[in-house]
């Protein structure tokens, strides 16, 4: 079907070649581009040592109005890490949080965005982690949670284990309006889903590029509203942190106005290649594309899986499709059936809980409809 054509060039994923690689919630593959300007870092570094890696510290500014962009943000907002854990932390430390305040976290986070704010509990701050197992949390009942002493509210825009995904921007107006901080952690939406944080009215937001991003693993960004940039104490500096970094002796200086203070030291250059190289190919072809495209290709998944008697692992109150679905199948085990179906090329997570699927933009119906076939012939 023509309309349904990738809209990302399948011929720049070589992963294409060997398998129907359907497991970018876990880790992305890198596009042809990408591995190219990667290969071209390492050379440099190789035969010009710091000649060669130079150019890529001044384009570090580049890389984050790379990053901006594809969120509605401004590079001054962004600062390059590791990983979206360090990102949490940057944000759970630097809150001016006193005994007794507290923070929302639903109960279903991926632990990087769970021991970061747990961890708040030794100084007798109350971290609340709501029950949302059968729904997602909505505006109404953030509503209801929110005490005298809520502060903060951190949440996944998209859930990893079943790709529920949340209303920012009523969330968002919800806690905006009794003076909560609106914290999230982006990273199994951001690369396949289109959002503006602006217009979402979101604080702060993070995500790792070795997913959906199909970036290097070991590199983050972290997005800070200049609002709350002014507000958040800089709990791990480094020589980088200040208005001049050159400067090595002048101990009086302070901390620079954007968001790469919380960088502290020597960022991940190649990282943050990887990260702005595959993005300039998603914007190249839009992202709001690439979600069109990936929530056709899992609602044709949803209809072959549940014609097969499987059973979608989902949560109610989500606002849209995401690029996961997971699944099972009522009596076969689905590690086994996971493990089948990888043997023939299917990559995918397995879990007890079920198979997660999750397609990216070069992903084509024809790789659904055999994945649908392959799984009928066990069923």
């Amino acid at each position: 079907m023509a309309e349904f054509a990738p809209p990302l060039d399948r011929e720049l994923f070589a992963v294409t070649r060997e398998h129907a690689y359907l497991n970018h919630a876990a880790v992305g593959v890198l596009p042809a581009p990408t591995a190219e300007a990667l290969h071209a870092f390492v050379e440099a570094h190789a035969t010009g040592g710091v000649l060669g890696t130079f150019p890529y510290e001044a384009a570090m500014a580049r890389y984050r109005e790379t990053i901006a962009g594809a969120i509605g943000a401004q590079g001054s907002d962004i600062a390059v890490l590791r990983n979206t854990s360090e990102a949490a932390n940057v944000l759970a430390r630097g809150f001016d949080l006193q005994a007794g305040d507290e923070v929302l976290v639903p109960a279903e986070e991926f632990p990087s965005n769970a021991w970061p704010w747990r961890a708040l509990r030794a100084r007798g701050i109350v971290v609340r982690e709501l029950d949302c197992s059968r729904e997602v949390l909505s505006p109404e009942r953030l509503e209801r949670e929110i005490g005298a002493r809520t502060r903060v509210l951190a949440l996944s825009w998209v859930g990893y284990a079943d790709g529920a995904r949340h209303d920012l921007a009523g969330l968002a107006a919800v806690a905006h309006s009794h003076n909560i901080a609106f914290v999230v952690d982006a990273i199994q939406g951001l690369g396949a889903l289109d959002l503006d944080v602006v217009a979402s009215g979101v604080d702060a937001l993070f995500a790792g590029g070795a997913k959906w991003l199909c970036a290097l693993q070991g590199v983050a960004f972290l997005y800070v509203s200049p609002e709350l940039r002014e507000r958040l104490h800089l709990a791990a500096p480094g020589w980088r942190s200040v208005v001049d970094m050159w400067d090595f002796h002048n101990q009086s200086q302070g901390w620079i106005g954007d968001a790469s203070r919380f960088e502290g030291g020597t960022p991940n250059f190649i990282g943050a290649l990887s990260l702005a190289r595959s993005l300039e190919l998603f914007r190249a072809v839009g992202i709001a594309r690439i979600e069109r495209h990936v929530v056709v290709l899992r609602e044709r998944l949803a209809a072959g899986v549940r014609n097969l008697g499987a059973t979608i692992v989902e949560r109610s109150g989500g606002a849209g499709a995401s690029g996961i679905l997971t699944f099972f199948i009522p009596g076969r085990e689905s590690v086994a059936l996971g493990k089948a179906l990888q043997s023939e090329g299917f990559v995918t997570t397995w879990r007890a809980n079920g198979i997660r699927v999750s397609p990216h933009g070069y992903n084509d119906l024809a790789e659904i409809d055999a994945f649908i076939a392959a799984l009928a012939a066990k069923a």
